[in-house]
């Protein structure tokens, strides 16, 4: 089964990518994706063509519909989000408005992508129900592990989430279950 793993978090070293490694490790078709260091392009600074014509958007070669199709193509997607105020970071939110120009006037298409099967892995200390909504617009009933810093004695800036060894198995344990 190919797994797509996508860390939506900017730093390239933080927890985010940390534990989209370790859940990559535990299969063996998985690739990971990282908005860290990647150049996509926000919807905002157009004259949102793709409201028209999902084709016209101007970035639509910035790479974020390759992602919307690896998540489509693969048997298993995990979102990998940090919290920023209570709420998911701008790179989810970014990808989020960005499907305008994947799947504007493709309802098929949207419903393969909502029905391919996803989980989410978050790293908060709060704002559980935003994040719940948040993740409904690409899951009906998101399945979440919710991993907080705080809670297995580390601070999420160091990026050291996955040296805690209870953090670890309680990832390992989440990816383990069945589909």
């Amino acid at each position: 089964m190919e797994v797509s793993v996508l860390s939506f978090s900017g730093r390239a070293n933080g927890n985010c990518a940390a534990i989209a490694q370790e859940i990559a490790e535990q299969y063996a078709d998985a690739a990971v994706y990282s908005f860290a260091g990647q150049a996509f392009h926000p919807c905002g600074p157009c004259q949102a063509e793709c409201f028209q014509d999902r084709a016209a958007c101007p970035y639509a070669d910035d790479g974020i519909a390759a992602l919307y199709h690896a998540v489509l193509r693969s048997g298993l997607s995990y979102f990998v989000v940090p919290n920023y105020c209570d709420y998911p970071c701008s790179q989810f939110f970014l990808f989020n408005e960005r499907s305008q120009c994947v799947f504007q006037g493709l309802p098929q298409l949207l419903d393969a992508y909502l029905a391919a099967p996803k989980r989410f892995v978050v790293v908060s200390n709060t704002g559980r129900n935003n994040f719940v909504e948040a993740f409904k617009q690409h899951a009906p009933e998101p399945d979440i592990l919710f991993l907080s810093a705080k809670r297995y004695g580390k601070t999420s800036l160091r990026g050291d989430l996955m040296d805690a060894p209870q953090a670890r198995e309680d990832l390992r344990a989440y990816v383990c279950r069945k589909v």
